[in-house]
């Protein structure tokens, strides 16, 4: 008897489950960002695109300018803390969501590259007037950063890394190539249960506080709303990126200044669910992949919180933003 009302049980908490996650529009419409949005609008790839930022401005400038990259599941939003503690001591930070991602354009048709994403961000920073800058990526957003970093070294102050994923290359190690449509249809399962659980245990090393929910739900409110296929499909373009475009190899072209900042306890690994079983455990290794890093970087500089995960930034806020404004280039005349 229990069993056969089992299945509808199980619906009914799914059914539960969706309804309590908010909805939010395939530009992430109907969720609110710390600081006001604008929109950048461009031609990209036969097409008109919106490229959202948040252009903050210090009470009182230092002359100083920082730009932050967000990580794959991530949005600007997720920078909150970050934007107030630079704005804080001085700094002007532009804050954009790539296309393809949060409150950016998610064309149907579009030839992700780090390439083109780099560019995207510098005709927006070109229209600005912003030439010169220091430069922040976390996560997916320090792969993108690097690439920029090597296109465009002219403009860069600084390079700052946040546990960057890319610091190796997953698929030359054996994890296996998942097809854009295996990706598609992986994100098209994705729930708020699935994104707190991940983020549990590689992004705050196993911690949980409840302010955190607020990025479980906006990341899970994309998938719960009209636009999840457009979410899902852009979400899956993009793993394609990460996973067959490694900056790995080009480490030591980086010709800026390079600060390493690195949680320990991270584990990531794009596709590692997918890996043997035996490499698994060999895969995300940051301690040893920092150190790596580092060494290849020229003049790089790390610094470690042995205790912090992927996101130490939101984990231990105060401590990640003591360590990055000690870290940060000095301002002529500070």
């Amino acid at each position: 008897m229990y069993r056969r009302w089992l299945p509808a049980l199980v619906l009914c908490a799914a059914a539960t489950v969706r309804a309590e996650t908010p909805s939010y529009g395939a530009q992430l419409e109907g969720f609110d960002y710390p600081y006001p949005v604008q929109h950048f609008e461009f031609e990209s790839q036969d097409g008109k695109r919106q490229m959202a930022y948040m252009d903050v401005l210090p009470e009182r400038p230092n002359g100083g300018v920082l730009v932050l990259l967000h990580g794959k599941n991530f949005c600007a939003a997720t920078w909150e803390g970050t934007i107030r503690a630079l704005t804080g001591a001085g700094y002007r930070v532009v804050v954009p969501d790539q296309i393809g991602f949060c409150k950016s354009s998610k064309p149907e048709h579009y030839q992700y590259s780090f390439q083109q994403l780099a560019s995207n961000t510098h005709a927006l920073l070109q229209s600005l007037g912003i030439e010169r800058f220091s430069l922040l990526g976390h996560s997916m957003g320090g792969m993108l950063a690097t690439r920029y970093a090597l296109m465009y070294p002219q403009q860069l102050e600084q390079l700052v890394l946040v546990d960057p994923i890319g610091l190796e290359d997953w698929k030359a190690k054996g994890v296996p190539y998942r097809r854009v449509d295996e990706w598609y249809a992986r994100e098209l399962n994705t729930t708020a249960g699935s994104i707190r659980s991940y983020q549990r245990s590689t992004y705050y090393a196993g911690q949980w506080h409840p302010e955190w929910d607020k990025w479980v739900q906006m990341q899970a409110g994309m998938f719960n709303g009209p636009g999840r296929e457009a979410i899902a499909w852009s979400s899956a373009l993009t793993y394609d990126m990460i996973q067959t475009q490694p900056v790995y190899y080009e480490l030591e072209r980086i010709e800026v200044p390079t600060l390493l900042i690195i949680g320990e306890k991270d584990t990531t690994a794009i596709g590692k669910d997918a890996a043997p079983e035996a490499l698994r455990s060999q895969l995300g290794n940051y301690p040893k992949l920092a150190r790596e890093a580092a060494a290849r970087i020229p003049g790089a500089v790390l610094v470690t919180f042995p205790d912090l995960g992927h996101s130490p930034q939101i984990q231990a806020p105060e401590r990640f933003h003591q360590a990055l404004l000690k870290g940060l280039v000095a301002r002529p005349g500070g």
